[in-house]
């Protein structure tokens, strides 16, 4: 009867604290700070999930434009004389006439956004992310992928998923709690990398390395929820997947690197060096004064592209994800030089013709044929061979963005092989070096220059303030106006 009696205590004990536990629930559900952290969250969700969305349905209409333009290809290789020069003038056009901001990768005009950007009613960063932005982009790209341009989704999908979290940021009503627009867009960017490639990790460090100099404090709860959102999205749409499925990829020693290291070398000058071309083609094409001299400057893009295609071959064709396919998954492989060239000419003469288009996933693929030409002369079994073509997609894709940790995560997402993570971030690292030595700017640094230069001189963001002139230490170590680092700062 005692034991009884005390089992019965316990059991009041254990439900008044219960009970109490559910009141201080209830009380902070009450509560507006509680209601205001929903509120504040909901915003980056809801426009996560559109994003998402978007980008499902935009990747689905590349793969169909590539389908049908290699169906076209199939029935007579001579079409693509008719296909690119059209096609090309059509990209270029929607741009030109309805929205240039629309034009190139999109990822500078979102880093441009995202300088611009304030909270006062006269903020300019709707110069480059809007619904007609979206538009326009989408059907300009399915434009220039109809007539086989090498361009990429990836860079497109990163402004459309920045317009579509300014668009709903700017619905948000008064009442709503106060939302900063520079943190919504720099949230869109990580978003629409996660669901273009399904790299979540991927898209948080790429909002990091690229797309701000903001602490990450002060955006990290946001970017976390949006690209997990995004990235379950794109799942539940078209289920768990990798970009490039699952390599088979070797373990090697240290005695084996610096094969890695001459193939990061010669990618990453090369992604630079394609940079810099651009950089001169696309300063001639806006040079002309005329609507009518640029149209025939890229319809000449379009005929020496279609030339391209024929003297060197099809893999010059769309984003490349098939020549990625091949090199890493056939059993047997014959990496050429004729196959380096037409990644690399097919790239430039696409991207150089003005309409809208990424430059991601093509400089993955002429990574991969960089590595596997280059690797074949070190005589590798088929999964050292895959080593090194992973190695020369991360070397060539940090030479063209400058952004060597996103490249790694990139491609050890894609292809979901972490054994080889630090080959991959030695390749980056190399990548790099060798591309910082070409130019001290990436690609998109400079076109982003270009953008907020072409703005009004009120609307251009402050100058950067002149770095700090350097102190004379202590006998501590420490400057004389050198604060200690605050003792905490992390958060939620």
């Amino acid at each position: 009867m005692a034991e009884e009696q005390k089992r019965y205590v316990i059991l009041e004990r254990i439900q008044a604290r219960l009970t109490g536990w559910l009141e201080i629930v209830q009380v902070k559900l009450r509560s507006n700070r509680t209601k205001d952290l929903f509120l504040l969250t909901l915003p980056y969700q809801v426009a996560a999930m559109i994003t998402a969305l978007v980008a499902v349905g935009y990747a689905w209409l590349f793969k169909q434009m590539e389908g049908f333009n290699l169906w076209l290809i199939d029935k007579d290789p001579y079409l693509i004389f008719a296909a690119a020069p059209v096609c090309f003038v059509l990209s270029w056009w929607l741009v030109k006439k309805y929205s240039p901001m629309a034009s190139g990768s999109g990822i500078p005009q979102l880093m441009a956004a995202i300088e611009v950007a304030n909270e006062k009613k006269e903020d300019r960063s709707w110069r480059f992310l809007n619904l007609r932005i979206i538009i326009v982009k989408v059907l300009s790209s399915m434009a220039m992928v109809l007539g086989g341009g090498a361009i990429g989704r990836e860079g497109p999908t990163l402004q459309i998923a920045g317009s579509v979290y300014r668009i709903v940021h700017k619905l948000l009503p008064p009442f709503w709690p106060k939302v900063s627009r520079r943190v919504m867009m720099i949230t869109g960017g990580a978003a629409g990398l996660s669901a273009a490639f399904n790299t979540p990790l991927g898209g948080i460090v790429f909002a990091v390395e690229e797309l701000t100099k903001t602490h990450i404090a002060q955006f990290r709860t946001a970017v976390l929820t949006a690209v997990i959102i995004s990235g379950m999205t794109a799942q539940w749409v078209l289920g768990p997947y990798l970009f490039l499925g699952y390599p088979s990829v070797s373990t090697v020693g240290f005695s084996f690197m610096y094969k890695v290291m001459v193939i990061a070398v010669v990618a990453g000058a090369l992604g630079a060096l394609s940079c810099r071309i651009l950089l001169i083609t696309d300063r001639l094409r806006r040079g002309m004064s005329s609507v009518l001299g640029q149209g025939t400057f890229v319809f000449c893009l379009g005929l020496l592209f279609a030339g391209c295609v024929t003297m060197l071959g099809t893999a010059a064709l769309g984003s490349g994800k098939h020549t990625l396919e091949t090199y890493l998954f056939d059993p047997v492989i014959d990496p050429t030089a004729k196959a380096i060239a037409a990644r690399f000419f097919g790239n430039i003469l696409s991207f150089s013709a003005g309409g809208a288009g990424g430059i991601f996933a093509p400089a993955l693929s002429t990574g991969a044929t960089i590595g596997g030409y280059i690797g074949q002369w070190f005589n590798p079994t088929r999964s050292e061979h895959n080593l090194l073509i992973l190695a020369g997609m991360t070397a060539f894709l940090t030479g063209v963005s400058r952004s060597p940790f996103t490249s790694a995560i990139l491609v050890l997402e894609m292809t979901d092989r972490h054994s080889v993570i630090f080959q991959l971030m030695y390749a980056a690292s190399f990548g790099y070096l060798i591309a910082m030595a070409i130019d001290r700017k990436s690609y998109y640094e400079r076109m982003k220059i270009r953008l907020l230069q072409a703005l009004p001189i009120e609307d251009r963001p402050p100058p950067e303030p002149p770095p700090p002139t350097p102190q004379r230490g202590n006998r501590f170590g420490k400057k004389q106006d050198e604060e200690e680092p605050p003792s905490s700062g992390f958060g939620l």
